[in-house]
């Protein structure tokens, strides 16, 4: 093999940001209200340098009945892409903290997907 495919990679494509990306991570979970008004909301930080996004960088909170909408509108839209599972409910100790953290975890990968 001789040219390009064998040339070492310069400093710039080694460690340089990606030509495009789009980073989606899924944080800081609060627990919000009382009793049976009790909910879990999560930060999602949304970073790229695609064009078609307006903003470079973006934060929103949503809950998870926000993912259930999302999913069933992806799925309604979508009838050729295999729309991935969200994490399944939670009816007991939901507001645990590592039930929260293992649907933190669900929710980030159904965004990764």
């Amino acid at each position: 093999m001789t040219g390009a495919s064998t040339r070492d990679q310069t400093i710039e494509e080694r460690y340089g940001i990606p030509e495009n990306f789009l980073e989606i991570e899924v944080k800081n979970p609060q627990t919000h209200g009382f009793g049976r008004k009790m909910y879990t909301d999560y930060e999602i930080l949304c970073r790229t340098n695609i064009p078609a996004f307006k903003l470079k960088q973006s934060a929103v909170r949503r809950r998870y009945s926000d993912f259930e909408w999302f999913r069933d509108v992806l799925e309604r839209e979508s009838t050729r892409v295999n729309i991935p599972p969200l994490p399944g409910k939670v009816f007991t100790n939901r507001f645990a903290d590592e039930v929260i953290e293992q649907r933190r975890e669900g929710l980030e990968r159904f965004l990764q997907m």
